[in-house]
């Protein structure tokens, strides 16, 4: 039998070293200095958060499963729609040069409708009024691809949403709902995201839920995931009703958390959890 204090000492120095690798990995996590006014001192990518596994994936553009919604939206793009007789290139040209930095710069605001609009609705809005054709539904593959293929454009690019002028209500809008209490668990986004990132929440990691890289594939999904199905998901996991994606909260919402990382770069399609 072994000495009960042989396995306390054991179990110290275990839990000292898996301490040590958190300590180390929390080091080598990289970000970029926060603006003057940030809730956060450095704003770091929920890339960093997850495993060199996970990173090396989203690395590789031939192994990045998120790439092969960038290769079907990309024959999307050329294709005919609706009574217009026109694709997404008839008025826009290559997305690589007409796209670039669009995605990098949304939700953004609409004259017209007097309202912020992010890219799922930017995109159905050119398919019923410009092409006359149907426009997609939210989580549904073509729309999902072609979110993932506009915002690839911006690869790389800062996050650079404005929040002034006319966004600014919208801008304390969202700000209201994240630090609001939802749901059964009694939590916030900043609950989590803000006073609680790196660490664990049962088996979760928690980063600071940037959304530079959105939408990304999840490997516990195997699929692209939207981020207002991500908002959703959160609202479930706290046990609370959740908004409609695309609805008005989460739209204030997603401006708000853009913000957030505003200048890290545009890494759709990622990989994460």
């Amino acid at each position: 039998m072994v000495p009960r204090y042989v396995g306390i000492a054991a179990a110290i120095v275990a839990a000292a070293s898996i301490a040590t690798v958190a300590f180390a990995e929390e080091a080598e996590r990289k970000g970029i200095p926060a603006p003057p006014g940030h809730v956060f001192k450095t704003i770091i990518s929920g890339y960093e958060f997850r495993s060199k596994e996970t990173r090396a994936l989203q690395d590789d553009d031939l192994e990045n499963p998120g790439f092969l919604a960038v290769e079907r939206a990309a024959d999307v793009w050329k294709k005919v729609e609706g009574s217009e007789g026109k694709s997404c290139m008839s008025c826009h040209g290559e997305a690589e040069t007409s796209m670039k930095g669009v995605g990098a710069a949304m939700p953004k605001w609409d004259d017209k409708l007097k309202k912020p609009v992010n890219l799922e609705q930017r995109i159905n809005i050119c398919r019923t009024e410009h092409m006359k054709a149907e426009p997609w539904r939210f989580k549904s593959q073509e729309l999902t691809d072609m979110t993932t293929f506009v915002r690839y454009q911006s690869h790389g690019m800062p996050v650079t949403v404005k929040t002034d002028g006319p966004m600014s209500p919208w801008f304390e809008r969202g700000k209201q709902i994240y630090y609001t209490r939802y749901g059964q668990l009694d939590l916030a986004c900043e609950s989590c995201h803000e006073r609680n990132n790196g660490k664990f929440m049962r088996a979760d990691f928690l980063s600071q839920g940037q959304t530079n890289g959105f939408p990304t594939y999840r490997l516990r999904d195997q699929r692209l995931v939207p981020l207002h199905e991500r908002f959703e998901g959160c609202m479930f996991d706290v046990r609370a009703e959740p908004f409609k994606p695309l609805s008005d909260e989460f739209l204030a919402l997603e401006l708000y958390v853009a913000w957030r990382g505003i200048g890290l770069p545009v890494e759709t399609p990622s990989v994460r959890n």
